[in-house]
């Protein structure tokens, strides 16, 4: 009997989940840069795209490596299927747009990065979607903020950038009672700290390009659930609207799940080390990180998350001291990305979240002090002498 890939561990999931070798035998993944399938007859192809014969027909609908790489991922997750993206706002927007019409009410938590808020302000309304934003750690916030017509809830947690954490299952309830879907971003915590789905979400997505990549190599992105909502929601949308991830894309993510799980923990390790060195700094006003005890939600994590991830946020006063901060590493490179091997930072208020207008930065607690960092593989020691010394200097 054929062993279910649901019963492996992580580790194994991570390597081998949605395997399909070719006749050749090959150990690594094939990459098929196909856009399109030659059929055997003119009646295969009609029964092709009838749907009752199975087979791929256009690479916008679906690729083997594109599947392999889906079909990997939603394993991890725990997920009945996954529709991988273009990039990691493509999935955010499709996740959107595939659940809400003209008329429909989003609530959402209030700290999203600087992107998923222009589309929340500034693209949804001109189809007649109106959003409510939420303190997300306020639990009566999002039963208050509740219409009828409202059909989605939207939330990051670990939220960009300052990393505040929502009780995903208390809101999962909330949603559910008025009979609204919930729509989790776990870019921050990955599939290997937090499950979403097991907490109560309807879906889940994610920026492929961050931690699933993790080299700072592609764009992607990904939306998971159970088939049938994936399908009902965004089966024609991901067909006919074109934000397809390209097969080389999806091959590379594909190669980068191998390594998910022991990058992120050792990623995780070096934070935990790098936070604290940063607490204890006489320069920092403020840190804030869910692997240590003082974060504001660390029973809400201590439920739900099982590491504490690889970004730390620290405010040190003012923008000057925090460019300053930023331009005496040496080690660690000034950059707005986040989960890559390489350690990187950022100041929120001048790149991923400029966009956010003054007043509403200010709302989530975003003045211009706080810096956001990302720490990678380089060895711990090496990272908490760069960032000393960085902060020695401000």
């Amino acid at each position: 009997m054929a062993e279910d890939p649901r019963d492996w561990e992580v580790e194994t999931q991570a390597v081998r989940g949605g395997l399909a070798r070719t006749p050749y035998g090959e150990i690594s993944e094939a990459l098929f840069l196909n856009q399109s399938f030659a059929y055997e007859s003119a009646q295969a192809a009609d029964d092709r795209f009838a749907g009752t014969s199975p087979g791929f027909i256009y690479q916008r609908f679906g690729n083997p490596t594109t599947q392999m790489f889906e079909d990997r991922l939603a394993l991890l997750e725990g997920a009945e299927q996954c529709k991988s993206t273009a990039s990691g706002m493509a999935a955010i927007q499709l996740s959107l747009m595939g659940l809400l019409r003209a008329g429909d009410h989003l609530v959402a938590g209030r700290a999203l990065f600087g992107s998923c808020r222009w589309i929340i302000s500034e693209w949804l309304p001109r189809f007649g979607v109106e959003t409510t934003y939420v303190d997300a750690t306020d639990i009566d916030a999002w039963t208050n903020a509740v219409r009828p017509n409202t059909k989605v809830f939207l939330v990051e947690s670990p939220a960009n950038p300052l990393l505040e954490v929502t009780a995903i299952g208390a809101v999962a309830q909330i949603a559910h009672a008025a009979g609204a879907k919930l729509i989790v971003d776990n870019v921050f915590a990955t599939p290997i700290f937090q499950k979403p789905l097991v907490l109560g979400a309807d879906i889940v997505v994610y920026s492929a390009t961050k931690h699933i990549d993790g080299q700072g190599r592609v764009l992607g992105g990904a939306i998971l659930g159970p088939d049938e909502l994936m399908t009902s929601a965004y089966k024609d949308m991901h067909r006919h609207t074109g934000p397809a991830l390209s097969p080389f894309n999806a091959w590379v993510l594909l190669k980068g799940l191998e390594t998910l799980e022991l990058r992120v923990r050792r990623q995780t390790e070096n934070c935990g080390k790098v936070a604290n060195a940063i607490a204890a700094h006489s320069k920092v006003k403020r840190t804030i990180y869910p692997g240590r005890p003082d974060h504001p939600q660390a029973a809400i994590i201590a439920n739900q998350m099982t590491g504490g991830g690889n970004v730390v946020a620290f405010d040190l006063g003012d923008r000057a001291a925090a460019w300053k901060f930023l331009d005496s590493l040496q080690i660690v490179d000034i950059s707005n990305n986040l989960g890559d091997a390489k350690s990187m930072a950022t100041h929120p208020s001048t790149t991923t979240h400029r966009s956010m207008p003054e007043a509403e930065r200010v709302a989530i607690g975003l003045t211009e002090g706080w810096v956001r960092m990302s720490v990678g593989l380089e060895g711990p020691n090496d990272l908490v002498r760069d960032v000393s010394r960085a902060l020695d200097a401000t």
